[in-house]
């Protein structure tokens, strides 16, 4: 695994490439808002992975019971997840890792040669982004910070544009792996392709192919990646948030950060959405509008450098307040035309649907497919066989008393029973709360807080915590975090019509605040299931029944889906954990650990690395020397302006040392010339406010989007979409199945070129030695396709059927394929003669009626294609 993620991380280090620093930051202990989330997440897994385990013996025992064939079952141990937390062993293992990578790649790699490498491993407190942006706001805060230093961030949480834009740098770019969903997996059970667990059936693997060697192995693709340049999504902002006739001067800066802060309100990772937005159904829009409808009459902007000016926010929730009833009942009506659109589009596949399909040589074959099925020893017994099953299942299907049994066969006595499978309407989970009837506050608060919706004080309580956790998360994305013990106490949000009267509210943070350390927050998220990774009698106050902290650990839990259809989506109903409680019951067991125990149980840094061309390694090699134990300034000029405090390091990467490799099959570096050592960032007063502002001197890119892409639809009246990449210019290749039966029907098949394309003519153009003069009396193969989309097009010269004819004297040039290689094979006018058309294919009613005329319109010497509805043909 661990070789695995050095490759990954070297494909990431190829695609960016860093000119002046490397910052590998992993996920530390988070805040305890975030505790919340992860604690979520991980019961949740260990919940699923134990059912998953249960479910797949049950139906592995009842296959074999039926005489199905499986492989053997392999035993081994399953891989928990949750070992991805810190403070766990693989976490320790993890960093011991990277500290070895990073000494390999600067001992070994041009690329790494000048290159400062700073790593934030799981030790060092905060999530892996928050430390990245922690580290800008403060290096952005010195004298000699350049402000037009450009930024790649790689990561998958959806935040990393938030974050990103939070700090009104010039030069952002976001990168992430591609994501595609429904990858196929192999069954679990059988090993074979095509089928999930529970619809496994034990049947033997049948031999594909000739040879069978890689039947059911996946094709392999590079992992793509995307890339988010925050300027160009600046560019659309400003476009989108430009206001005239303000009250105020307009700032886009601080435009950015309303946006940046109402974005929180459809869902962040600290506080539950409001009922009433959703950002599937255009949220962030109906925010947006309603921001530039209040704006005018709240006299400013509602946040200023991650504050909130909670008088100016109350206008606007109460402004989504006042349709929070239209959009419950819209949503309603949305559900229900969906709803019903599916239950007819099963009805119309199911009845669309054969009631039998022959296989063998007797399938259907799809047109234009050249593959040969296999054939049949015994025609005729495989005709009579089709023959009987067709009367049975007519026989089936026309008698009212006969039912069907489990497996489908039919049932001696008893009326038509439904499978569960054929129904048109599936099961729908219970919704007692039923927004879109009048009362649905009132049933609500009584069914998701078990109160009733005039107790106004508890009301009140939940609007106040909803209202710090937005005051707490603005100032986390912009400040850092204010503090590390609150979180929000509730499972579900406050509707936006109770935001009345926040303006009162107090929105101050404990100061002082100091995070878990790593073992108590295993405690703080883990599941019982999960003990494994930590010390014995840690693990017992997680089963003992006697134990004081024993309701923090259910071995079961209620999953609330809270109008969603899948669990997932759910809200799960875990209690909180109760901090003081928590710290009480461990003060018993902590003289049990071991000092390993103790070491993974402590708190740590940063620490930066480089190599032996670096300017700043003469420098830390002389510190050691030194062995001087108190923090000394980096100089700026030897780091490419970097400014901070260098501490000795007890476990450092020295020069002349041996770097031992964590994993066995890695050599260890015994001519190491790489150093590293501790490294904080600049310190700032505890009341410090970082400014979200552009830094002066800071270039802004040039523009990149044109008049054009403003317009929500293009001039032929097709949606507008989002460029895609870098290249405005690339025209992805695709023809639909009508272009390809059309191109079967107009060019002749030609048995000689090899390809996808066998049925086109070979390449030729006017005048090339491909083109020959057509016989007498033969017809002009007609311009085919010429109305294409552009994005359907082939980039490159516009292909010959697009071209108007040029007329030669006795001769017409035949039609040729772009892009297609050259062909010696000769053309075979007899395929364009006699009653049917190429391969076969009987020819259009109206072509035969129109066979022999000279001209079937002005200049055409062909028939016109039959109109469609896909493209329009001149």
């Amino acid at each position: 695994m661990m070789v695995a993620i050095f490759e990954y991380i070297d494909r990431i280090f190829n695609i960016v490439r860093p000119r002046r620093l490397l910052y590998m930051a992993i996920d530390g202990v988070a805040p305890r808002a975030k505790m919340n989330q992860q604690r979520s997440r991980r019961f949740r897994a260990s919940k699923e992975g134990m059912e998953a385990a249960e479910e797949k013996q049950k139906i592995r025992q009842e296959i074999l019971a039926k005489g199905g064939i499986l492989p053997p079952e392999e035993v081994k141990e399953r891989f928990d997840s949750n070992c991805i937390t810190p403070g766990t062993e693989f976490m320790d293992n993890l960093a011991k890792c990277l500290r070895y990578y990073i000494a390999d790649r600067l001992n070994s790699d041009p690329g790494w040669k000048n290159l400062t490498v700073i790593l934030s491993d799981a030790s060092a407190p905060g999530e892996g982004e928050h430390k990245i942006m922690d580290y800008i706001r403060r290096q952005r805060a010195q004298p000699n910070h350049d402000p037009n230093t450009h930024h790649c961030l790689c990561g998958a949480d959806a935040d990393l544009i938030m974050l990103g834009l939070a700090t009104h740098e010039p030069n952002f770019t976001i990168i992430r792996e591609e994501f595609k969903p429904n990858k196929p997996k192999p069954c679990s059970l059988c090993n074979q392709m095509g089928h999930e667990v529970k619809d496994c059936q034990g049947l033997p693997r049948e031999k594909q192919g000739k040879h069978d060697q890689f039947a059911d192995s996946l094709p392999t693709s590079e992992q793509e990646f995307i890339f988010i340049r925050l300027c160009v999504l600046r560019e659309y902002l400003e476009r989108e948030l430009t206001m005239a006739s303000l009250p105020f001067t307009f700032d886009f800066e601080r435009s950015i950060d309303d946006w940046v802060f109402m974005c929180f309100f459809v869902g962040n990772d600290f506080l539950p959405h409001l009922p009433s937005l959703e950002i599937r159904e255009g949220a962030i829009d109906r925010l947006v509008n309603i921001y530039k409808n209040v704006v005018h009459k709240t006299g400013g902007y509602l946040t200023e450098s991650g504050f909130v000016n909670l008088q100016r926010v109350q206008m606007i929730m109460l402004a989504v307040g006042e349709v929070e009833d239209s959009i419950f009942k819209k949503r309603k009506d949305d559900d229900d035309n969906f709803k019903r659109r599916q239950k007819e589009k099963r009805k119309r596949m199911k009845r669309d649907h054969p009631s039998f399909i022959p296989g063998g040589q007797f399938s259907p074959q799809a047109l234009g497919n050249r593959s040969s099925p296999q054939a049949i020893s015994n025609p005729r017994q495989t005709a009579f066989e089709m023959r009987m099953h067709d009367r049975q299942n007519s026989t089936t299907s026309s008698s009212p008393n006969t039912s069907l049994t489990s497996d489908g066969t039919p049932s001696p006595a008893g009326g038509i029973k439904r499978k569960a499978e054929d129904s048109d309407s599936e099961p729908e989970p219970e919704d007692n709360i039923r927004l879109w009837e009048a009362g649905w506050k009132q049933r609500y608060y009584k069914n998701k807080f078990d109160v009733d919706a005039s107790d106004e004080k508890f009301r009140r309580k939940v609007v106040q915590s909803y209202v710090e956790g937005l005051c707490w998360v603005l100032r986390y994305y912009y400040q850092g975090c204010a503090s590390w013990n609150w979180y929000y106490p509730f499972h579900y949000a406050p509707f936006a019509s109770d935001f009345d009267g926040i303006a009162d509210m107090p929105s101050d943070f404990e100061k002082g605040s100091k995070p878990f350390k790593p073992l108590e927050q295993l405690m703080g998220v883990f599941p019982a299931a999960s003990g494994n990774f930590l010390p014995p009698t840690w693990r017992k106050l997680m089963t003992d029944p006697e134990s004081s902290i024993i309701d923090f650990y259910p071995e079961d839990f209620a999953i609330d889906l809270n109008g969603k259809k899948y669990a997932w989506q759910g809200v799960a109903l875990l209690p909180f954990v109760d901090e003081r409680r928590l710290r009480a019951a461990l003060e018993e067991v902590y003289p049990d650990l071991t000092p390993e125990e103790n070491r993974r149980n402590s708190l740590g840094g940063d620490v930066i690395f480089v190599g032996k061309h670096h300017p700043l390694c003469d420098f830390i090699v002389e510190l050691y020397k030194s062995k001087n134990e108190e923090p000394v300034d980096m100089p700026p000029e030897l780091c490419h302006g970097i400014q901070g405090k260098l501490t000795l390091n007890e476990n450092a990467v020295l020069p002349d040392q041996t770097v031992e490799s964590p994993v066995p099959m890695l050599r260890d570096l015994t001519q190491n010339s790489a150093v590293s050592i501790s490294f904080k960032d600049p310190q700032f007063d505890e009341d410090f406010v970082f400014k979200a502002i552009v830094l002066p001197g800071a270039k802004k890119p040039p523009p990149v989007l044109k008049p054009g892409d403003w317009e929500k639809n293009s001039s032929d009246g097709r949606p507008w979409r989002p460029q895609l990449g870098f290249n405005r210019d690339r025209k992805p290749v695709h023809l639909d199945q009508s272009a390809f039966r059309t191109l079967g029907h107009s060019i002749p098949r030609e048995r000689g070129m090899p390809g996808m394309y066998a049925n086109a003519v070979p390449l030729g153009a006017y005048g090339n030695p491909y083109s020959r003069p057509l016989l007498s009396g033969q017809q002009q193969i007609p311009k085919l396709l010429s109305n294409l989309r552009p994005q359907d097009s082939w980039r490159g010269p516009t292909p010959l059927f697009q071209q108007s004819p040029q007329r030669s004297a006795g001769a017409a040039p035949l039609l040729a394929w772009n892009r297609m290689l050259p062909s010696q094979s000769q053309y075979q006018p007899s395929q364009y003669q006699g009653l049917g058309g190429p391969m076969g294919y009987p020819q259009r009613p109206e072509d035969r009626m129109d066979r022999g005329r000279q001209a079937y319109g002005p200049g055409r010497p062909y028939p016109l294609p039959p109109p469609s509805g896909r493209y329009s043909w001149n």
